[in-house]
């Protein structure tokens, strides 16, 4: 049995709090690797599918049993699928994959912002590969909606091309695929945002589509540091490329007010500050697609609260994984709970009745 081994298995066996508060004193990559490894094995209690009759929901034709997600970046690799998807998320999304395995970017390269509750990382999309993670997807377990980010390697000729391949190889095997073209940490990728890099980049996704054994969502990840005019650009192609929706945001490159040692460190932000941020560009967007396209929402969410905002805001269903590093997993029911609870206080007898309903105050 190796160190890592010993950790993995010390961590599981101090019940979760006394278990957070000991990966917290280590390195934030190990502390994470341990985390997911402990879920893989087994180690950790969870609490099963949580859902109501008001949490239940559907997006872009997926049927959650609540709108509570983990975004991708948590389980790069599909490897605790089976763990997570006992954890009490309405969906899991795994990834970024991209065709050829690849290390990331040189460590350090994951810090921990204590006093902002946030994170920087500067992973640059670190995974073993479309091969590698298709063939854990092909027996990934039933019962959960499982979703997977794509990406494109650093050193690609044809980044376009490599969102395909990674459709092609892994598509079969997933409920939803979403295209990343938002991640800060491989050079000039979020050029793909842009209006005809976009429209060539997803009509080609589309076509791939298309030719797999059945029809799955496609959704497209943008950043949240996007202008007025790039936003009004990502909408008019969203709406004219028939994606299915949109995740909105990445991680942000932007500093302003965090207070932690290491807010300087290169990469993205994610995290408590990102939540604003994040929510008056999910406003925005349900603005200029008048509605018509599914939005979920990412950055921050850490609390019911957090969740229901987004909601409002017009998300169909959130996503979070940057707060999970600071509550551990049992955050997942209690946001999800909470959330039925808000809604039975407003009087939504459905999640989706409340979606939008909150615009104006992010505009």
């Amino acid at each position: 049995m190796t160190i890592n081994d010993t950790a993995v298995r010390l961590v599981a066996g101090l019940g979760e709090r006394a278990g957070l508060a000991v990966l917290k004193l280590l390195e934030p990559e190990l502390a994470h690797g341990i985390a997911l490894r402990a879920l893989a094995a087994g180690l950790v209690p969870l609490p099963g599918p949580v859902t109501t009759p008001r949490l239940a929901t559907t997006v872009a034709g997926l049927h959650l049993p609540n709108p509570i997600g983990l975004a991708a970046g948590f389980d790069k690799n599909a490897t605790a699928l089976a763990a997570l998807g006992q954890a009490g998320f309405g969906f899991v999304e795994a990834g970024a994959v991209t065709p050829k395995p690849q290390p990331g970017n040189p460590r350090p390269r994951l810090f921990r912002l204590r006093r902002d509750r946030a994170a920087i990382n500067r992973f640059g999309f670190n995974n073993d590969g479309a091969t590698a993670v298709a063939e854990r997807l092909a027996t990934r377990p039933e019962g959960a909606v499982v979703g997977l980010n794509l990406g494109a390697n650093k050193d690609s000729r044809d980044r376009a091309h490599d969102y395909v391949e990674v459709l092609v190889r892994c598509g079969p095997f997933v409920d939803f695929v979403t295209v990343n073209v938002s991640s800060p940490n491989t050079r000039d990728l979020r050029d793909l945002q842009g209006h005809a890099a976009l429209w060539a980049l997803l009509t080609g996704v589309m076509d791939a589509r298309g030719n797999l054994p059945r029809h799955i969502p496609v959704f497209v990840k943008i950043a949240p540091d996007l202008t007025d005019r790039e936003l009004a650009d990502v909408a008019e192609v969203a709406l004219s490329s028939s994606i299915d929706g949109i995740v909105a945001t990445n991680t942000t490159l932007a500093r302003a007010g965090l207070r932690s040692r290491h807010a300087g460190q290169a990469g993205g932000l994610s995290g408590k500050p990102l939540f604003d941020r994040s929510t008056r560009v999910l406003a925005q967007l349900n603005r200029l697609t008048h509605g018509q396209l599914p939005l979920i929402g990412v950055g921050g969410v850490a609390s019911a609260e957090d969740a229901y905002a987004k909601i409002r805001a017009g998300a169909s269903a959130v996503q979070l994984y940057t707060a999970l590093t600071y509550e551990g997993l049992n955050l997942v029911p209690r946001i999800a709970l909470g959330l039925d609870a808000l809604l039975e206080r407003d009087g939504f007898a459905t999640v989706a009745e409340a979606v939008g309903t909150g615009i104006s105050d992010w505009l």
